[in-house]
């Protein structure tokens, strides 16, 4: 009778343990790694003083050997139990994280991104354009442009591969599916021009409002035989090049996305993309402009005939510049400076 009494109290005692809040008092986070067994965990949480002892780990392991602990980062709450704990590491709902990948950047810049997070693992750094397209099985060797702005969710110890994986597929899937829904009276050849006719747009302005009509702007150029002339497609070809300025003589630089020396678009996209831009390469707005300055706010003057727009670069860019005016947005700059 004594010992029955004496295991009555002893299982009352565990019990009590198990269903007792732990000794934390603030949010924090644990990390299960892989081939962390039921005691490891515990011993680690007996360390940190959130438990009393790591056994009633292995207790509660003995209790549910359907419970698994999953590899990850945990948030772990004031006033949860050693179960919930257990229960918590089973179902695998780790910390989740999110990483914003900007309209109009380019893939070194969405690297720049994930490594500045700190806890994406980086598999692609210092890779060429071609390995890193061969790793995504594209079919052009250069995969700018291939990746879709927006913003991803992820685990800690997550591979930049994984998320712009996800970030490709749902470009293809978004290209696919308003190339469907396309305007078709368009001079691209195919889907891939009409992206890279998109990041064009991207990168040309940042008013929603205007990029059907940069879009139409630059489609009735094409369709007239008249080069695109577009700065932001000599800036990508000149690369770490570019010192900010551009000057005449990047203008007749003779690299393939020298858009005032070479007909029709540039060989891949000059950046990556969001819906907006895609809409607008595949259903342009309504003008007659073959030319558009910038204002310095932002948007743009449009202009149907040369003269005209050479008015309006002497009203917008020689005569009434305001004194914090560049040529290109400062996150421009900076993005070629990296």
């Amino acid at each position: 009778m004594l010992a029955a009494s004496l295991l009555a109290v002893l299982a009352g005692v565990v019990y009590y343990l198990l269903t007792s809040p732990i000794n934390l008092d603030k949010e924090a986070r644990f990390y299960i790694q892989s081939g962390d067994t039921s005691y490891k965990i515990g011993h680690e949480l007996s360390e940190k003083n959130w438990i009393l002892d790591p056994m009633l780990m292995r207790v509660v392991a003995r209790l549910h050997p359907e419970w698994v602990p999953k590899v990850g980062e945990y948030a772990i709450m004031p006033g949860m139990t050693i179960l919930d704990l257990m229960a918590l590491f089973d179902s695998g709902r780790s910390v989740v994280y999110s990483v914003t990948l900007l309209e109009g950047k380019t893939l070194d810049y969405y690297l720049a991104t994930m490594a500045a997070k700190g806890n994406i693992k980086m598999t692609l750094k210092g890779l060429t354009n071609e390995q890193i397209a061969k790793r995504f099985a594209l079919d052009v060797s250069n995969p700018e442009g291939q990746f879709f702005a927006n913003t991803y969710q992820y685990h800690e110890g997550d591979t930049d591969f994984s998320i712009l994986q996800h970030s490709h597929r749902l470009l293809e899937q978004t290209l696919a599916d308003l190339w469907d829904k396309r305007d078709k009276n368009l001079p691209y050849k195919n889907a891939y021009e009409a992206l890279v006719m998109a990041s064009i747009i991207e990168k040309e302005t940042g008013a929603p409002i205007e990029r059907p009509l940069i879009s139409r702007v630059f489609i009735s150029r094409l369709e007239k035989g008249m080069r695109l002339q577009t700065d932001p497609t000599v800036i990508y070809g000149l690369g770490k090049n570019f010192n900010g300025n551009l000057t005449r003589k990047d203008l007749r630089s003779a690299s393939p996305y020298n858009t005032y020396l070479h007909f029709g678009l540039p060989p891949t996209p000059i950046a990556n993309v969001g819906k907006e831009a895609i809409e607008a390469a595949l259903n342009p707005g309504e003008t007659k402009a073959l030319y558009f300055v910038a204002k310095g706010d932002g948007t743009h003057a449009f202009s149907n005939t040369l003269q005209a727009h050479n008015r309006a670069v002497a009203k917008y860019q020689k005569y009434h510049r305001r004194s914090d005016y560049k040529s290109i947005p400062e996150s421009t700059v900076k993005e070629n400076a990296q």
